[in-house]
């Protein structure tokens, strides 16, 4: 039986997409092995540059993205989440945030919020 790879989310406020996206063009070998759960523009702008990785996309974050990305933490279906905060930016759904951040503290996921820890909790799981 087939093992499912290991699973990690890339999300990014507007802001800090080009940010992500360069990130994840810099680690593109490492994130070939990986699964990337992604909010829904993050993930197409992702699937326009590096067609070849396996990317789910989820709604946009205000429209629920982030919510499901929270779930998939609290069934501990990742591995990590890379979350590219805006931090000079007020967002609207700003209590989705928070709630993404919890679920990620309560459930132990490994979270990233920006390029340095996003390395760092990559290399972690590479090991």
């Amino acid at each position: 039986m087939a093992t499912e790879p290991t699973a990690i989310a890339l999300i990014a406020h507007d802001n800090y997409k080009s940010a992500a996206v360069a990130w994840a063009q810099r680690n593109a070998a490492a994130l070939a092995g990986l699964r990337l759960y992604c909010t829904g523009t993050t993930g197409g702008r992702i699937e326009e540059i590096l067609p070849s990785l396996q990317v789910t996309k989820l709604l946009s974050g205000p429209m629920g993205g982030d919510q499901q990305i929270g779930a998939l933490a609290a069934e501990k279906r990742l591995a990590g989440i890379l979350f590219f905060i805006d931090p000079l930016t007020a967002h609207p759904h700003d209590v989705d945030v928070k709630a993404l951040i919890r679920l990620a503290i309560v459930h132990q996921t490994p979270l990233a919020l920006n390029e340095a820890t996003a390395d760092a909790v990559l290399a972690h799981l590479l090991g």
